[in-house]
């Protein structure tokens, strides 16, 4: 085999039969692929991983629940020999052989007449890449060339999506590594980049020259772009014939006004879709290390916006409900109004011990952690000069993650 060059082609299985000879974990990786092209699959194995039985459960996999016999090719048209005994994959790729189906031997290449290639997806583009038999160098060849892809760094900026339209980009809570794959695309396709202060600002490096960037930020108490002008904005560009990326941090729809942007586009009659974003009341704490719930402390956790301290007319908030609850309690947007939420929650019945954690610039270079309870909150935030933007994490999962502050809750 090493004196053949392999010949790349792409196999339309939908609908069609294909055999799966094995139910261990070379199959649980091949199957959900042979699944997503559509294909008719047929596994054989007296046992499977609890993964593949999940498959067979929901219908998407048929499962022959015994050894394998040389009537199982019958009717297929591709074949994978996924077992860990090399005899009974022998024998596939010989029934195989005789009417000439194409099988794959996971246990010797060699012995087969296919190979698996290290595949990925991006915008419509599949890439394959056979590295001679060199799985790792594959998939490593592979992830650069998808990298690529979703970068802009390979596609030529022509081919690009150019429908013009709004996508709400939900960017993470800072760290352009914590953007999804399907966020970066987005911004690699736009024409416009409506950009606020907390989205992962380094990716604004990246864009094009020719994309226009604005600037939309809204700073604590100082210098704040209203939000008819944001609406006005990306609908006027998109009118344009633009493709307009609205991008902050977070997720739009989590106190990010998102779904204000997404009415002004359907009343102008503009296109709009959505891109999420990890949420920083879930995603900041956890890369602080505390978890928002946790088996026998927390059965629920409750996330609220502090912007307006309690007892404000506009406020939506009962806190008074609030401090009735026993789970974890997430603020966001609260570090002016932190010593008021606190003290309100203790008038409400809270254990003045209640742990508290200050999560400040998180996932960024300068975060760090301020830990305190709710009765010395106030101190601490001033004493540790606290400034937006800020997390605060109530509850005991803060002494599950900080024992050796706490002790165990």
């Amino acid at each position: 085999m090493d004196d053949y060059t392999p010949y790349p082609s792409g196999l339309i299985l939908t609908g069609r039969r294909v055999l799966v000879v094995g139910g261990g974990h070379v199959a649980q990786r091949r199957v959900p692929a042979l699944i997503a092209a559509g294909a008719d699959v047929h596994l054989v194995s007296p046992e499977v991983t609890p993964a593949i039985e999940g498959l067979v459960g929901s219908g998407e996999v048929t499962w022959h629940r015994r050894r394998f016999e040389a009537a199982d090719v019958d009717g297929a048209w591709y074949a994978l020999a996924t077992t860990d005994d090399p005899a009974v994959n022998a024998q596939v790729c010989a029934a195989a052989e005789t009417q000439r189906i194409f099988c794959v031997r996971a246990d010797d290449a060699r012995g087969g007449t296919a190979w698996t290639p290290a595949v990925g997806r991006h915008a419509g583009v599949t890439v394959a890449v056979l590295g001679n038999r060199d799985p790792r160098r594959s998939a490593a060849v592979r992830d650069e060339v998808l990298e690529g892809l979703r970068e802009g760094t390979i596609a030529a900026r022509h081919q690009r999506d150019r429908t013009p339209g709004v996508v709400l980009v939900g960017g993470g809570p800072g760290d352009p590594d914590l953007m999804t794959v399907a966020g970066r695309k987005a911004l690699m396709e736009a024409d416009v980049v409506v950009a606020d202060r907390l989205a992962p600002r380094e990716l604004l490096g990246e864009l094009p020259a020719d994309v226009e960037l604005i600037d939309v930020a809204k700073l604590p108490r100082g210098r704040s772009a209203q939000q008819e002008e944001i609406n006005r904005v990306i609908v006027d560009r998109a009118l344009a014939g633009k493709r307009v990326v609205r991008f902050k941090g977070g997720d739009n729809f989590v106190f990010g006004r998102g779904y204000e942007e997404v009415l002004a586009c359907r009343a102008a009659g503009v296109p709009v879709t959505v891109v999420p974003g990890l949420t920083s009341p879930v995603s900041v704490p956890a890369v602080a290390g505390i978890p928002v719930t946790h088996r026998g402390v927390a059965h629920e956790f409750t996330v609220i916006s502090g912007h307006l301290p309690p007892g404000h007319p506009e406020s939506l908030t009962s806190w008074k409900s609030v401090a009735g609850l026993s789970g974890t309690l997430v603020l966001m947007m609260a570090v002016q109004n932190a010593p008021a939420i606190a003290e309100a929650l203790l008038d409400g019945g809270r254990n003045p011990d209640t742990p508290v954690a200050v999560v400040c610039d998180g996932t960024m270079p300068g975060q760090r952690t301020v830990l305190a309870t709710l009765a010395t909150l106030a101190v601490e935030l001033e004493a540790q000069a606290v400034q937006p933007p800020a997390i605060i994490v109530v509850g005991d999962v803060v002494a599950v993650a900080h024992p050796e502050r706490y002790g165990r809750p």
